[in-house]
């Protein structure tokens, strides 16, 4: 992965300065006070893995249940939209969570909000395992959620704080940026399994969240602070009502920035929907999973888990690809540049790449699952689908911090996050009817076609991209 200055926001999110908080700050500085970036080697590994963990564990917890759609029916005798609504609270908790749990960072530092995710995964996770009615699972799941998202919202801005700038932290934000992704893919096969080895107990789906989420707890619980966010904000939220005054216009900021650069950038909100769906796209391809393996190859819950295999292969392949146009694409497009920095939408090589994986890899889904075909031929459809989803997503992410700096990039990302989740908690609603009401080939196709029209994005803003940041009272590069 290149060493250049635009890598250090690649992630999910983090905490943000008052003018900009939000989901989403992946263009935060390292803060000197914390003096994080001198720590050990080994300080610094301790404190990378955490936040990967968590991004990891916080994105599986949503699919886990999965598995367990049809079981919930019968308990709670429930229709399955229902019974789906538990993963849809989950992550609609997730969506909007960090717009509010983010900006908390800045008043309390992250090492305590990494104890207060993690022990609200722990707790409503357990709540949710132990809910003896479905009210009760679905306010479990989604206060899980909700309060479990923090970790999200802050782990890219940990890895600034201790990496920096430097080459070596590379690795670490591409890792973190895998979380989200192998969340959602893993979930479905830990929880199919699972529920095997448990026959059929669908509560083992929430005890296995406990079950990780406990070690990650017990290593939050030796963390270091690695922000001194007293000595930045403390004058500010000074007196009686200092601190509610300050977190409130904190919140303020964080969300009609947000909103505002989303509604009037086109650069903004073009990737927004694109990034939201192909994630969306994730969701909807596993959820479909369940009725194609199904029907067509009369695959159990553990061989329909396993068909995640192909996607996680092409989320290995995304990554290698987006690091090899990196030192090869982009190093040239460097060394054209007159003062070195080219324009962001050299970023755009690999987005513009996935744009065509992704719609091959959803037709070949669409049309290649037939009875009496064979299930690998199928299963493969995943790797391009994965390489298509993933590098779309890193390339886009880089491509908007560039584009708007330090001073509005978090806000940018911030809404593309609360939509890209958004939108992976209601897809998975109505894709088995889609598939049941127009059948394999047409339903796939549809979520095909839709990602067609989109495709050109990446393209259209490489070329008038440039145009589009001198209008902008947002872009920091033009």
């Amino acid at each position: 992965m290149s060493d250049t200055e635009i890598e250090k926001g690649l992630g999910e999110s983090t905490s943000s300065p008052p003018s900009t908080s939000g989901q989403i700050d992946e263009c935060h500085e390292p803060r000197k006070a914390a003096n994080a970036t001198s720590w050990s080697l080994g300080l610094k590994i301790y404190h990378t893995a955490i936040p990967c963990f968590l991004a990891f564990l916080i994105t599986f917890s949503g699919p886990v249940s999965a598995p367990a759609t049809s079981t919930l029916m019968v308990v709670f005798n429930i229709s399955r939209t229902e019974a789906i609504l538990e993963q849809t609270l989950y992550m609609l908790g997730l969506s909007f969570g960090p717009l509010i749990l983010a900006p908390l960072s800045e008043f309390i530092g992250r090492r305590w909000l990494y104890l207060v995710t993690s022990s609200s995964i722990i707790a409503f996770a357990g709540g949710s395992g132990a809910a003896r009615n479905f009210a009760t699972l679905l306010i479990c799941r989604f206060l899980c959620g909700f309060l479990g998202s923090a970790g999200i919202a802050i782990g890219a801005g940990t890895i600034i704080d201790v990496w920096g700038l430097a080459k070596a932290g590379g690795l670490a934000r591409l890792l973190f940026a895998c979380g989200p992704f192998l969340g959602p893919a893993m979930g479905p096969l830990v929880g199919a399994y699972v529920m095997n080895e448990y026959n059929g107990d669908w509560r083992w789906t929430q005890w296995t969240i406990v079950l990780i989420g406990a070690p990650i707890w017990i290593l939050a619980l030796f963390m270091k602070e690695t922000t001194d966010f007293r000595a930045e904000h403390g004058a500010k939220y000074s007196g009686r009502f200092g601190f509610v005054q300050f977190a409130l216009s904190t919140l303020k900021a964080a969300v009609l920035r947000s909103m505002a650069i989303l509604t009037s950038e086109p650069i903004a909100l073009s990737l927004t929907l694109y990034t939201g769906y192909a994630y969306a796209m994730v969701f909807s391809f596993f959820a479909s999973a369940t009725y194609v393996y199904s029907l067509d190859y009369a695959f159990n819950p553990r061989q329909i888990g396993l068909s995640s295999i192909g996607v996680i292969i092409g989320y290995c392949l995304a990554a290698v690809m987006y690091m090899i146009f990196d030192m090869t694409l982009y190093a040239r497009a460097v060394r054209q540049a007159p003062d070195g920095r080219p324009a962001p939408e050299h970023k755009l090589y690999t987005a513009m790449v996935g744009s065509i994986f992704l719609p091959i890899g959803l037709f070949w889904y669409a049309w290649e699952a037939h009875a009496g075909g064979h299930w690998a031929t199928v299963m493969a459809s995943g790797i391009p689908f994965g390489l298509g989803a993933f590098v779309l997503f890193l390339s886009s992410m880089v491509y908007l911090l560039e584009t708007y700096g330090a001073g509005a990039a978090a806000s940018a990302l911030a809404a593309n996050g609360s939509v890209r989740y958004l939108l992976g908690a209601v897809f998975p609603l109505f894709t088995i009817q889609m598939y049941e009401k127009l059948g394999i080939h047409w339903a796939g196709s549809v979520f095909g076609f839709l990602s067609l029209a989109l495709l050109p994005i990446p393209w259209i803003l490489f070329k008038f991209g440039h145009s589009l940041r001198k209008k902008s009272r947002f872009a920091a590069s033009v």
